[in-house]
């Protein structure tokens, strides 16, 4: 257990007992226990395995490369459509997780050995990503915004595209492309 840690599994909330009883079923897996993104982090060698994580309907574990595992038992969750690696097991209840305890560990093995194996996520390239019809007029009509576009990194762009694209009308996908056109011009991502 690692003391800087302590306080997110201490808090008042409603899911501290499922929370206590996760953390001690990955640290019997003999993973490195850590904070990051202000969650429990656990890791193999300073690679990142799973996280616990804590929603107003229920408590996770989410693996890093949730993709990646055999899951036998159907359990795994991709949280949206657009995340490609990570996959969750949702909880809502202790006595669920310790039902599920033997199939947990099992999973956590596997994505150690994973990690082991120096496997990793085929991701989906910025350029397969489409180009909101709109944002595609804007860089057409100013070679300035097409050129800093060009130049913000693979992650920045994926960012702005997705967020452009889940605007269901046209009003909205406007709206947001004008909104942080100066942002692109400046070279600055949609969550810096």
């Amino acid at each position: 257990m690692n003391p800087k840690v302590d306080f997110y599994f201490n808090k008042d909330e409603k899911w501290q007992k499922e929370l206590k009883m996760l953390r001690m079923i990955v640290l019997d897996c003999l993973l490195t226990e850590d904070l990051k993104w202000g969650v429990p982090c656990y890791t193999y060698q300073k690679n990142n395995i799973v996280l616990i994580h804590v929603f107003k309907e229920y408590c996770a574990l989410l693996f890093i490369k949730g993709a990646l595992l055999n899951d036998a038992n159907g359990i795994l969750i991709q949280q949206t459509e657009n995340v490609q690696a990570a996959r969750q097991i949702r909880f809502r209840n202790v006595q669920e997780i310790g039902e599920m305890e033997a199939i947990l560990k099992a999973y956590i093995f596997e994505a150690i050995d994973i990690e082991k194996a120096g496997l990793t996520v085929d991701f989906k390239k910025t350029t397969e990503y489409s180009i909101p019809e709109e944002f595609q007029h804007e860089l057409d009509e100013s070679p300035a915004l097409k050129t800093a576009f060009a130049n913000l990194t693979p992650g920045r762009q994926r960012a702005y595209l997705l967020y452009f694209s889940d605007a269901k009308q046209v009003k909205t996908r406007v709206s947001r492309i004008e909104k942080y056109k100066q942002q692109i011009l400046k070279g600055i991502g949609l969550n810096d």
